[in-house]
This record gives C-alpha cells, sequence and structure tokens, in this order.
C-alpha cells in the first residue's frame, strides 16, 4: 500500500504520550526515589531487551520477502515506533528529573512534596494521599500529583489548619488531620 494512504507520522512532536501529564512550564519533574527508580528501570528494559527483540523479529520478517503482507513486519514496525517514542518520553522526563527524598524534610508538621496527608473535607469524610510526582500519581490508590488542585492546596499547610481547594462544585474546606513523611532509607 502506497505511504500516502497510511497514516504515519513522522514528527518527533508525538514525544508526549496521550495519557502523559504535562509539568508546568519551567519546572523541574519532581519525583520520588522509588518513582525515578521505576522510571529508569522501564527505560532500560525498553532499551536492553525488548527493543533488540523486535528488531530481530522485524529483522527476520523483512528477510521473508514481500513486506506489504507481511503481518510479523507490519506489527514489528508498528511496535517499534512505539517503543522509540516510550524511550524518548522517558528519556526526557529522567532528563527533568529532580529526586526529592521527602524523609529529609525538616518541617515534618508542614506539607510538602512527598507527605502523606489525613484530611477531612466540609462533609467529614476523611482521605489519605501521599503527594508523588506527575509521572507516579495513581488517585484512586491515594498518590495525587504534586501540580493537583488538591496537593496545591494542601501544600505548605500545617496539622490543623483548613484549607480552601477550588472545585467544579464550588469551594471546599479541607482540614489537615495529620502530615507524616517517610522514615529515612537506614531507618525503615
Amino acid at each position: 500500500m502506497n505511504k500516502a494512504f497510511v497514516k504515519e507520522s513522522d514528527d518527533e512532536d508525538d514525544d508526549l504520550e496521550p495519557e502523559a501529564v504535562a509539568l508546568p512550564q519551567g519546572t523541574r519533574n519532581y519525583m520520588t526515589p522509588e518513582g525515578y527508580q521505576r522510571l529508569r528501570s522501564e527505560l532500560e528494559h525498553l532499551m536492553n531487551e525488548e527493543r533488540p527483540s523486535v528488531v530481530q523479529v522485524v529483522s527476520w520478517a523483512a528477510s521473508n520477502g514481500d513486506r506489504s503482507e507481511n503481518g510479523d513486519y507490519l506489527y514489528g514496525k508498528k511496535r517499534l515506533r512505539e517503543i522509540d517514542r516510550r524511550i524518548r518520553f522517558l528519556t526526557k522526563r529522567l532528563e527533568l528529573a529532580e529526586v526529592v527524598e521527602a524523609w529529609r524534610q525538616p518541617n515534618r508538621d508542614q506539607v510538602f512534596f512527598g507527605a502523606t496527608v489525613v484530611y477531612e473535607d466540609k462533609v467529614g469524610e476523611a482521605f489519605t494521599v501521599t503527594i508523588v510526582g506527575v509521572d507516579e500519581a495513581e488517585p484512586l490508590q491515594g498518590r495525587i500529583s504534586w501540580i493537583s488542585p488538591v496537593a496545591r492546596a494542601l501544600t505548605k499547610a500545617r496539622e490543623g489548619e483548613v484549607v480552601t481547594l477550588r472545585t467544579p462544585a464550588g469551594l471546599d474546606e479541607l482540614e489537615i488531620l495529620e502530615v507524616h513523611y517517610p522514615q529515612a532509607p537506614d531507618q525503615a
């Protein structure tokens, strides 16, 4: 099939993955040590294991002749583009990374990156969240990005304070019940 009829982009602009959260302009990519290591491991796996394996399959498939109807070749090329895009994305994110060791935080009663916060909304429902990097956020598991509205409202507040959170439904008040930080690795 003629390439003119197939939507393939050679642009480098597709480095940002659809689920990737954009970082605020001019900021570092704050991460926990665990989050940094997880992205680093994924990058190493893609570069050292998965990509070479797919390249081998594509080379084998290409040697079989007609590439236009060769499923292994076509799928392999598509998978290589996906892997290369993810490698570029991870490389850029790791270049911007600033690992924050939350256990070093001197103001342990105040909310900063890496803190685990227990708060109560104005209805009286309690929530526990940990403030992490944008690439580590899992809201359903209580891990929220430092750029999220809740994290921004909580940041710099202290235990016992009430902060205001703007939501689509209006203003909500959050009372900070507890602030915890992880212990030093040698104490864990």
